[in-house]
């Protein structure tokens, strides 16, 4: 199926929708609702993912260092909506051709 690992950003973005804000550990809990593979997604993809969207300006991060363990919190940016937009066009289409492909294949092997 490809680069699975792929699948991770619109993940993540759409936690940081939700969330308006929030942190690695956090984005990890929040992962299983919104995965679109069963596959398990590793802290190291999450964070290198979260470091390509903060590097291509979809995600901004600081540090907050009160009350506890400094943690570094994630924000979507307009640019990551708009990015998070055009991920949800191109998983509409994914999905319809994969429902065609599916009815499809069936249909083939039923004869």
């Amino acid at each position: 199926m490809g680069n699975v690992s792929r699948f991770i950003e619109p993940v993540v973005l759409r936690i940081l929708k939700e969330k308006r804000r929030s942190y690695g550990y956090e984005i990890v809990e929040c992962l299983p609702k919104y995965a679109l593979t069963d596959a398990t997604i590793e802290g190291a993809a999450l964070y290198r993912t979260l470091r390509t969207l903060e590097a291509n300006g979809y995600v901004s991060s600081s540090w907050d260092a009160g009350g506890g363990p400094a943690r570094r919190n994630y924000s979507l940016t307009r640019s990551g909506e708009a990015h998070l937009g055009e991920w949800a066009h191109l998983l509409e289409t994914l999905g319809q051709a994969m429902i065609e492909f599916a009815r499809d294949s069936r249909a083939h092997t039923a004869q």
